[in-house]
């Protein structure tokens, strides 16, 4: 890819630029840019939500058969492994993630096109059990034009989560990716029409998500949209969906607690926790950033954590040992600097890391290394909201019931996860805890085929799992009548004339 070229844009089925300002994709390693495309403008939102919608009405994807539409899935999982190495690279690129995970991300991807082509070519339908005289059935049909607005973080496994299962429905998509990471969804969208997927029924607008996630959201022939993303934001499209009374699924921040019990297998709990929050630099919804030990375990078990922490490789994406890569953006950097400060002045220590990393190729970049603090109890501000970043805050705690009752003290309610060998007492917190996934002696584990989801303001709905694909239906009702006379009420109460 030539930096120089100005990268074209899906617009219901056309590639041409878009009509807005021209701007860069950044390599967070380098701050060099590795591509330059022009955004969307509020025009191109319009044309591809009409275009959209004439390809879902003549298109003919939306009346072909479940094992049809399936075949097309099964192309693009098939596709995406044999690019597999050449997405990695450009996600790597995207979004400075080191190669080993953009690797995983990938593969995550073509796995979640080959399950929800499976999904789809096995969804029954229902006769429901009759109670009068006649025949019901229970069946499900495509919305329309849905949007997917996918994060930053991992697009290519977003975007999958939410482009499978709503082609596999029978519906048109436009993506709207994170402004500073667009490149996998419009290669995701060369390799779906590459598969046989008609022209239109897939489009990707780069850009503001101010500014076009908001248009995509109020258009009227809209459906549904399914967001992840930062609450605030979430919650602005979740306004817009009830003037609208349109379904949305939200998939939000979190501020994930990690319980490591007295009893707990010290060697996989520190790999554990450690993987939970530095893994892809902290930049995680569901990133297990407060961590609750046992007082009697407390100190040894920080002891041999930071000591591990110390020694994860931090450093460029493209080396296949680095475990660690750069934060995605100066500003985010600076962001995570300033929680860092506000952590301090809330009266907490840090035990490990909390500057910038300097010299060398660290000064290219926007890397910053693994954090921990201690010191702070549960109501300060950084152990209250979503850092997004690799800056663990660590808690002793002395008893299950207070333990509890501070891991529920948060506005989120995404994940958690729970360390201890006694199977039943992990069992037993875990159904205590208040959050959408637990995670029990791992974590970070994922699986397309369990629904995933948070509570409260960690967002509405769920994705993955086998009935995912009803998130992007319609639920229908027919009624067949097997009476031999008319209905009673119209014999009984007609009017004879005269």
């Amino acid at each position: 890819m030539t930096t120089e070229q100005t990268l074209p844009i899906c617009i219901a089925g056309q590639w041409r630029l878009g009509r807005g300002e021209r701007y860069a994709s950044y390599y967070p390693a380098t701050g060099e840019a590795v591509a330059w495309l022009n955004a969307a403008s509020l025009e191109d939102v319009e044309e591809t939500v009409l275009g959209a919608h004439q390809a879902f009405l003549h298109s003919g994807w939306a009346q072909r058969k479940p094992h049809e539409r399936a075949g097309v899935l099964y192309r693009i999982a098939q596709l995406i492994r044999e690019q597999s190495e050449e997405l990695a690279q450009l996600q790597r690129q995207d979004n400075g993630k080191p190669i080993g995970e953009t690797r995983n991300l990938v593969a995550s991807a073509a796995g979640t096109f080959q399950f929800f082509a499976a999904a789809c070519e096995t969804l029954e339908e229902t006769i429901t059990p009759s109670r009068g005289d006649f025949v019901t059935m229970s069946v499900y049909e495509p919305m329309g034009v849905v949007a997917a607005i996918t994060p930053w973080n991992s697009p290519i496994a977003s975007e999958a989560q939410k482009v499978a299962p709503a082609l596999a429905a029978g519906n048109a998509v436009v993506i709207k990716p994170a402004e500073i990471t667009p490149l996998l969804a419009l290669q995701l969208a060369r390799i779906c029409e590459e598969a046989g997927l008609p022209k239109g029924m897939i489009s990707v607008l780069p850009g503001k998500g101010s500014v076009l996630g908001d248009a995509l959201t109020q258009h009227p022939l809209v459906k549904r949209v399914s967001f992840t993303g930062g609450t605030r934001t979430g919650k602005h499209i979740a306004h817009i969906a009830a003037d609208k009374m349109m379904p949305v699924s939200l998939e939000l921040g979190g501020k994930s607690p990690t319980i490591v019990l007295d009893d707990a297998d010290l060697d996989h709990a520190v790999a554990g926790v450690l993987y939970g929050i530095f893994s892809s630099s902290g930049e995680a919804c569901i990133a297990g950033s407060r961590l609750f030990v046992a007082r009697s375990l407390y100190e040894p078990f920080m002891q041999r954590l930071c000591a591990a922490a110390a020694t994860i490789r931090v450093g460029n994406p493209e080396d296949e040992t680095t475990q660690m890569g750069p934060l995605i953006s100066a500003a985010h950097r600076e962001s995570v600097e300033r929680y860092v400060a506000l952590g301090l002045s809330e009266g907490g220590r840090l035990r490990l890391g909390g500057e910038r990393l300097r010299g060398g190729d660290y000064d290219k970049g926007f890397f910053f290394p693994p954090t921990v603090f201690e010191g702070l109890s549960n109501d300060r501000q950084v152990c209250q909201e979503e850092i997004f970043g690799p800056v663990l805050v660590a808690m002793p705690f002395d008893d299950e019931t207070d333990l509890v009752k501070q891991a529920n003290d948060s506005i989120y309610a995404l994940a958690a996860g729970i360390w201890s060998r006694d199977y039943k007492r992990a069992w037993t917190l875990g159904r205590k805890i208040q959050a959408g996934t637990v995670w029990i002696n791992t974590y970070k584990q994922f699986s397309i085929s369990t629904p995933f989801g948070g509570w409260r303001d960690s967002g509405l709905g769920r994705e993955k799992g086998r009935l995912g694909i009803l998130q992007y239906m319609e639920q229908k009702s027919l009624y067949w009548g097997m009476n031999e006379q008319p209905l009673a009420w119209a014999s009984e109460h007609r009017e004879v004339a005269p």
